[in-house]
């Protein structure tokens, strides 16, 4: 007997599979990550991350311009400083590298993009850790968070409109909230690193921002094992007040972002990170994958496992695929 239920009646052409896709992702939910470093002249390529780079303030500009007229998001800036100490002096500084990139491209941008800033002390720090050390070489929690709030109010004052914090310490959305309403910037959000897993995927980004990183950092990210785990510091950073919650990595962790989608009630999003972008591209140049394919789906699966918004390297490029097939 024939079967009567076809579900391929849904499938027969590109016209009818795009009518029914249940997950469709639009350029404004993407968010472009960059790297602005202290000290060159022109655009640095990232060997481990093909066609990225550390920017300079002029070409960070031009990028910028490139996103925005490709209809992606937002921007999140990282900087990578020239100099370095134990304290990461430099993160808080208003002439450190990522406070002027923001105060340079918020000014230009501000009112046309969403000009994001991360937050954390690992790009600063000598020993490349996400915090303060202790004599014994721990980081420190409560003196970190201290440091945190000093970054905000810089970050917020160089225009940031979102602060990205991704360093994993207990209370920091509480402590950065508090002291971003005591300096009257009540308006700036948080965007909450809420489920950050100490991932071996980061590898790429540590070149990206000349990380001075000897060790792990085990100790304050997550155990990859752990999916309870994830959920519940989302839910904890949801009772500090971060108003947009993050689960990173992205592809590895789907079942930790489908856990948070399904309780959050703000946004969330998810980081497609290095080591994902830089796998794609090294197999790709292989002739292994079918790279656009792989990027285009690895993108959907993010999004359809309940990712409001992504941080993707191909940010630029997918908004400007999107918009050509629109």
């Amino acid at each position: 007997m024939n079967p009567t239920l076809r579900p391929r009646r849904l499938r027969q052409s590109a016209p009818m599979r795009r009518l029914v896709a249940e997950t469709r992702i639009h350029p404004a939910q993407l968010v472009l990550p960059m790297f602005v470093a202290e000290g060159i002249d022109e655009p640095k390529p990232i060997s481990s991350m093909p066609g990225q780079v550390q920017h300079t303030l002029d070409s960070a500009a031009r990028e910028v311009e490139r996103a925005i007229a490709a209809g992606v998001g937002g921007v999140m800036l990282f900087g990578v400083p020239e100099h370095k100490d134990a304290v990461g002096s430099g993160a808080d500084a208003p002439d450190g590298i990522l406070n002027r990139a923001t105060a340079f491209l918020a000014e230009r941008f501000g009112d046309q993009t969403v000009v994001q800033t991360d937050l954390c002390l690992d790009e600063f720090t000598d020993h490349g850790h996400c915090g303060v050390l202790t004599a014994a070489g721990e980081v420190d929690n409560d003196a970190t968070l201290e440091r945190y709030a000093a970054m905000a109010v810089a970050q917020a004052e160089a225009g940031s409109q979102l602060l990205g914090l991704s360093g994993m310490m207990d209370g920091q959305v509480a402590h950065v909230r508090a002291a971003l309403d005591a300096a009257g910037h009540e308006t700036t959000a948080i965007l909450a690193y809420s489920a950050k897993y100490a991932s071996a995927l980061y590898g790429p980004f540590r070149e990206a921002v000349d990380s001075s990183l000897t060790g792990d950092r085990k100790t304050y990210q997550q155990d990859p094992a752990n999916r309870r785990e994830g959920l519940r510091e989302a839910i904890l950073d949801l009772a500090e007040g971060a108003d947009i919650v993050m689960v990173k990595p992205a592809s590895l962790y789907l079942d930790v972002l489908a856990d948070v989608a399904a309780v959050a009630d703000v946004p969330v999003w998810a980081y497609q990170v290095s080591g994902e972008y830089a796998m794609v591209e090294a197999a790709a140049a292989n002739g292994w994958i079918d790279r656009d394919r792989l990027i285009a789906e690895s993108l959907t699966s993010i999004v359809r496992a309940g990712a409001d918004g992504v941080l993707t390297y191909w940010a630029i490029e997918q908004a400007e695929w999107i918009g050509a097939r629109a």
